[in-house]
């Protein structure tokens, strides 16, 4: 176990307890919408308290708490603390703090719209969200998202200013959304440089 800047400890699959992978099921896969398999993460922050992830911030506008608010949908051992994270989260983070930038106000993420885990309810196929990767953002300011303008007006900014970002496309099909603009970046691992193969800090490397 490594701490990285953030007051978050870097955890690994064989740090975690048979409960806690049960449901992460790390390195394991999920199916895709096309039953393509997709490798799941396998590193992980530990967060150990709601006030922390409140507390804690990954960029200069968005709180980690911002990115893992569920609901009772979610596996239970995933709504009590410790928690674990993909470290894809400060990724999907700094997209979001693009964005925010570029659009000059708020940027509201819905419940069980940043991470879900696998064990989540809503995690019938590989959803990105299982990856730390995806927002579901139903509010800009003022402005809630639920109409094609607002939608696709917010799309076009999101596609020009995150690097590799992917959006749903408005409308009400499965793989479409009407009442939210849905960013992505795809099945990204993320493990950081905590500490190398032989146990020494990446600093003295």
């Amino acid at each position: 176990m490594s701490t990285l800047p953030l007051p978050l400890p870097l955890v690994l699959a064989d740090d975690l307890s048979a409960e806690v992978r049960q449901v992460l099921r790390p390195g394991g896969t999920l199916r895709d919408r096309c039953g393509v398999p997709r490798v799941l993460p396998s590193s992980f922050l530990r967060v150990d308290s709601w006030n922390q992830a409140r507390e804690t911030l990954l960029t200069p506008h968005f709180s980690l708490w911002e990115l893992i608010g569920v609901d009772v949908r979610e596996a239970p051992i995933m709504r009590s603390f410790p928690r674990y994270v993909p470290c894809a989260l400060l990724l999907l983070a700094a997209g979001l703090e693009l964005f925010r930038l570029e659009v000059g106000t708020y940027v509201h993420v819905a419940a069980n719209g940043g991470y879900r885990s696998p064990g989540h309810a809503l995690s019938r196929h590989a959803s990105r969200h299982c990856w730390g990767t995806a927002a579901n953002i139903y509010r800009i300011g003022d402005t809630y998202l639920d109409s094609r303008e607002e939608i696709e007006k917010y799309a076009a900014i999101a596609r020009r200013v995150i690097p590799g970002v992917w959006v749903r496309p408005f409308g009400q099909e499965d793989g479409e959304a009407d009442d939210h603009l849905h960013v992505d970046l795809g099945y990204t691992l993320f493990d950081p440089v905590g500490v190398d193969d032989c146990g020494k800090s990446a600093e003295a490397s």
